[in-house]
């Protein structure tokens, strides 16, 4: 049987536990192990949870381990799941039950898709994406690795958004539209035109914003 090590023991990673111990094939092929966090009281005044077993930089990974990165960021996330990669560790997506995930869809690994998202025709999502519930990703679309899409986001058909982008809740992204690598689009935003790599945008129209 496999052991599922789920990376940060916070909210992302509540969230992740209680998807994967709700699915209906986890009693047979899998079992929680727990988390791996640096923050040893990550958990303190919580109950219902498996341990914090260690950090991820001291783990010593063992045969049977699986990994899932429950990081909201998505530099942390691929510096995590470097660190683990670089041990020899294989990861495992979390998705929902619930999801609807159109059959010509390609899903890489160490996914997490929410309940309620909907992946359409010939979608390609990237490894270590995240597609938070009620998000809509429209046919031949693309999500780069380690991006973010936060909760009820709308893609439109053909749109790429590049890795490590993060899109904020309730906005929507015009079809043919590509967002640049880290972009961000800020939440309710709706994005008619390009985003260029690095570049934050924000309203109705999104225009770039300067910090």
């Amino acid at each position: 049987m496999k052991q599922i090590l789920i990376v940060g023991a916070r909210g992302f990673g509540r969230e992740a536990y209680e998807l994967f111990a709700h699915k209906k094939w986890h009693r047979f092929k899998y079992r929680i192990k727990g988390f791996l966090d640096d923050k040893k009281d990550a958990l303190d005044g919580l109950s219902g949870y498996p341990p914090i077993v260690d950090s991820v930089e001291n783990y010593q990974i063992q045969k049977d381990d699986v990994f899932f990165c429950a990081l909201g960021d998505p530099v942390q996330r691929k510096k995590y799941c470097d660190i683990i990669s670089a041990k020899g560790g294989k990861f495992i997506s979390c998705i929902s039950d619930y999801a609807v995930i159109n059959n010509t869809a390609q899903l890489g690994e160490g996914l997490f898709i929410g309940a309620y998202a909907i992946i359409s025709a010939n979608v390609k999502v990237e490894d270590f994406s995240v597609i938070h519930p009620f998000c809509n990703i429209g046919h031949d679309a693309i999500v780069g690795k380690y991006s973010e899409v936060e909760a009820y986001v709308a893609i439109g058909g053909a749109s790429q958004v590049g890795e490590q982008a993060v899109i904020h809740p309730h906005a929507t992204i015009l079809p043919k539209i590509k967002l640049g690598e880290g972009g961000v689009v800020g939440a309710g935003s709706v994005v008619i035109k390009n985003v260029k790599e690095g570049t934050t945008v924000f309203g109705v129209p999104a225009k770039i914003v300067e910090f």
